[in-house]
Order: structure tokens, then C-alpha cells, then sequence
């Protein structure tokens, strides 16, 4: 399986629509996320009725790759009695993506104890997941790529690092992976001064395996770093990126956001603002991009070429 070179994009936000103006930017590629616009397990539907016209319009306006924060990918249920195969397979399929994503953490019919719940980093855990991994791909008929996660504890019995085990896993299973760069820092932040080493996460994962690469910001709160997507990127992932950008070529770079507005240093929300930080953020990725690819690498200036 191959993927497409799209270029820079967002994650599709609805909460965001009020006062980001998604539909009107010339984005190479957009994110969506199955979880927000799927219609519960216990109805009939695919899709929440309040989604329907607005996924249509953004289908209509830009390519679309899917991601996937609570399918159940890497819980404990039988796979297919899991949100990833009732309701995120057929929206994958319906909008025809080029590639999936999931998030590296467990989760499992309740989404109050998923976040930051990481997985077990063992040999055997990674062989678990790997054959639910290899069978879900197979459902999605395109690339699955795991997002490595932020997380502020290491899984009890864990005996393996974090990059080791996704080499793994992505071996194992013949997927892909979803490099969160922000991730990355966050957890350097938390877990530096027991050996987490970004550099030795890069230098080990097969970084050809790279389908998307997620950049964010966050902040301090109670003596931990945070990956809340409520500011700008922070400046060290700007750096991340321009590295990993001159080793291997993915298929796109996504922005994240999820707030009502962006924070400020002092803590104040500014909705003009941000607006403002997100178009900064926006170029400032383009410009990464056209950097290390060329100015005509991207989908909107393939398109302008054409």
C-alpha cells in the first residue's frame, strides 16, 4: 500500500466553526475524525444527522484522510464489536481516504478512561495488537497508521521503549505509523529525566513508515506538560519537524486545534488572535514543506502548476 503526497493541512474541528473560517482556506488536505461525526452504536445510523451536510460540503472542497481516537483499535473487546469496525471502517469507505490513523492509547466502550491510558510496551502486547492492527487494515482497505501517544505514566509491566515496541508493532502487523511531533515533546517534558530521548525515537522507528505527522501546542499545568492543542505549535516541534522533514517524506502535515480559542502566556482567550496564530501556523508549515519538497509539492500548488 502506498499513500498520496498531499501536503499541509488541519484537523477538522466542527466545535471550531463559530469563528475559524475552515471552508475558506486553501488547504492541501483536511482530517476528520470518525469519532465526532458517528452516529452512536445503538442506532441504525453511520453518521450523526447534524454532520451529514457539513461533511459534504468539506468532502466536496478538499481530499480528506481519517483519523481515529476511539475505536477500540487497541482495546480488549472483540474487534468487531468496536466503534473502528461498526462505524469508522464503513465513514472510511464513504469517503474514500487514502489512509487511517489511531491513536496509540487503550480504549474500550466507555471514552471517560481513554486518554493518556498508554499501552503495555512488551513484546507480547506489541504481537497482540499487531494481529487486530494487520486485521483492521485489512477492513479499512488503505494504510492504518498509529499515532504515537502522549502520555504522563508508563503502562505497569512495560519492558520495552516506546520506539522500540511501534517498530514492532508496525513490523509485526505490515502498518504504518502517525508521528505526533508535539507528542513527542510532551512526553520529553514528563519523562526526560528517566531517558525518554526524542532523538533516540526518531533514530529507531522506521520513519519510511510515516503516512502524516501532527504538530500542536500546549502548556504547563500542575508541574506537567500538556498536549492541549490550545496554543500556537511550540517552537521545538518547528524544529522537529524541519528534521524530520530531510529524512523522510510523508503524505501530509496536520495542524491540530481544540479549544474555544487559543491561550495566551497570561491566559487569555482572544478569539481575533487566534485566527491570526493559526493562519501564522498554517504558512509557517507550508513553508517547511515547500522547503524541504519544493514549492510545487503540495496538492493546492500541484493544482496552481496545473
Amino acid at each position: 500500500m502506498g499513500v498520496p503526497i498531499l501536503g499541509v493541512g488541519l484537523q477538522f474541528n466542527p466545535s471550531l466553526m463559530d469563528w475559524f473560517p475552515f471552508l475558506d482556506q486553501p488547504l492541501d488536505v483536511l482530517e476528520i475524525l470518525f469519532d465526532g461525526m458517528m452516529a452512536p452504536l445503538d442506532g441504525p445510523g453511520l453518521m450523526l444527522p447534524t454532520m451529514v451536510d457539513t461533511m459534504h460540503e468539506v468532502a466536496a472542497r478538499f481530499p480528506l484522510v481519517g483519523h481515529s481516537n476511539y475505536g477500540g483499535d487497541f482495546g480488549f473487546d472483540a474487534l468487531g464489536s468496536t466503534p473502528a469496525v461498526r462505524r469508522h471502517v464503513p465513514l472510511a469507505r464513504a469517503f474514500g481516504v487514502p489512509w487511517v490513523s489511531n491513536h496509540c492509547f487503550y480504549s474500550d466502550a466507555s471514552w471517560c478512561d481513554v486518554w493518556s491510558s498508554p499501552l503495555q510496551f512488551t513484546r507480547d502486547e506489541a504481537d497482540r495488537l499487531a494481529a487486530r492492527a494487520r486485521a483492521l487494515q485489512e477492513l479499512y482497505g488503505v494504510p492504518l497508521a498509529h499515532e504515537n501517544a502522549a502520555y504522563y505514566r508508563t503502562c505497569p509491566g512495560s519492558d520495552m521503549q516506546e520506539e522500540d515496541f511501534l517498530a514492532r508493532l508496525v513490523e509485526r502487523a505490515g502498518t504504518y505509523l502517525h508521528l505526533d511531533l508535539h507528542n513527542l515533546y510532551a512526553n520529553a517534558q514528563n519523562h526526560g529525566a528517566v531517558g525518554y530521548s526524542i532523538a533516540r525515537f526518531l533514530d529507531t522507528i522506521p520513519l519510511d513508515r510515516v503516512t502524516c505527522i501532527h504538530m500542536a501546542g500546549g502548556r504547563w499545568l500542575d508541574n506537567q506538560y500538556h498536549d492541549l492543542h490550545d496554543t500556537p505549535v511550540v517552537e521545538p516541534v518547528w524544529d522537529l519537524l524541519d528534521d524530520v522533514l530531510s529524512r523522510t517524506r510523508p503524505g501530509a502535515v496536520i495542524l491540530e486545534y481544540e479549544t474555544d480559542a487559543l491561550h495566551r502566556c497570561d491566559g487569555v482567550l482572544d478569539i481575533p488572535r487566534s485566527v491570526d496564530a493559526i493562519l501564522a501556523d498554517l504558512e509557517r508549515a507550508r513553508s517547511a514543506w515547500d522547503q524541504a519538497y519544493g514549492p510545487g509539492s503540495r496538492q493546492t500548488t500541484c493544482q496552481e502548476a496545473a
